[in-house]
């Protein structure tokens, strides 16, 4: 068995009409991580986890789950993952301990080997576990599809964009839960427009954009191949015209004694950038700077691709 979570090799899927929404996608998820999937509307990303799920045909390439081929053993990939999709699919009838029962003979689990009441407590519902689904709030409509999705115990877990319309308290207990699974042993990946959420989650992140992969890095370094840096400095009288020097990248008046100042970490470092602001006369009264963060990298890399 491979050692990759799950392995996609090639990966291609055109609609018919020619839509090509996946176009050679290769990449691997490492067992045990918190993988972040990124990427624009419309770039691909619920097309390659419907294809995980058997919801959609690909058109060629090759995607395991767990050392099991989608194709050759679709039952042993099926209940290999768990998949937490966007809408909120389950009978508003049911109460929450009778979807996940129900769920859970969908997959063939023994009465006795089913968790419904663990699992209940673990995403903070046991209190509405004979309430009907329907009067559930959003939140704990998205907490009960969490637990749907671990009914069988898979070793994956896909989480599409799951904390959208979510209040920040209850997105804490999520991802608190989320934490425990992987700890457990869980591997995690992860959709989500939250860009500061994938960076302080996941391990590694991957981004598609127009069907294609554009990277695939751990997180850290993926952040750090961000240049550009802002320094804001308040200085000791009005400014005129803004001091200008080859090291900034870019100059702007804030305020009558703030300046934001853009420069790339490759070209110069804020001594040098502070070096210039003092030369035209300026005291410096305070600093404070921005590092790049995820959102930089991932603008960056989608706005070059586009």
């Amino acid at each position: 068995m491979t050692q990759a979570a799950i392995s996609i090799r090639e990966l291609c899927k055109t609609y018919a009409g020619g839509k090509r929404a996946l176009d050679g996608v290769t990449f691997d998820v490492p067992r045990g991580e918190i993988f972040g999937l990124l990427g624009p509307n419309g770039a691909g990303k619920s097309t390659l986890i419907n294809t995980l799920a058997g919801l959609v045909r690909k058109t060629s390439g090759t995607a395991e789950i767990w050392g099991f081929d989608i194709d050759r053993h679709p039952r042993n990939a099926k209940a290999s993952i768990g998949i937490v999709n966007q809408e909120i699919t389950f009978d508003p009838f049911f109460t929450p301990s009778e979807t996940l029962e129900n769920q859970a003979g969908l997959y063939g689990v023994p009465k006795a080997q089913r968790r419904t009441m663990e699992l209940l407590r673990a995403v903070h519902l046991e209190d509405k576990a004979d309430a009907y689904a329907r009067s559930l709030s959003g939140g704990m409509k998205r907490r009960l599809m969490v637990a749907k999705a671990m009914v069988h115990s898979p070793p994956v877990l896909v989480l599409d964009e799951p904390t959208a319309g979510v209040d920040i308290e209850l997105r804490q207990q999520l991802w608190a839960y989320v934490r425990q699974l992987n700890d457990a042993g869980v591997t995690v990946v992860l959709t989500t427009h939250y860009l500061e959420e994938a960076e302080e989650l996941c391990d590694r992140i991957a981004i598609i954009n127009h069907g294609r992969l554009i990277a695939n890095e751990p997180t850290r370094a993926l952040v750090g191949m961000a240049q550009e840096k802002l320094v804001e400095v308040t200085v000791d009288r009005d400014i005129g015209t803004p001091p200008e020097a080859s090291c900034f990248s870019k100059v702007e008046r804030k305020s009558e004694r703030v300046l934001a100042i853009t420069y790339r970490k490759d070209v110069a470092n804020a001594g040098e950038v502070l070096a210039a602001v003092t030369r035209d006369g300026y005291g410096i009264v305070d600093v404070s700077t921005k590092e790049a963060d995820l959102e930089d990298v991932f603008l960056n890399l989608t706005r070059a691709q586009g």
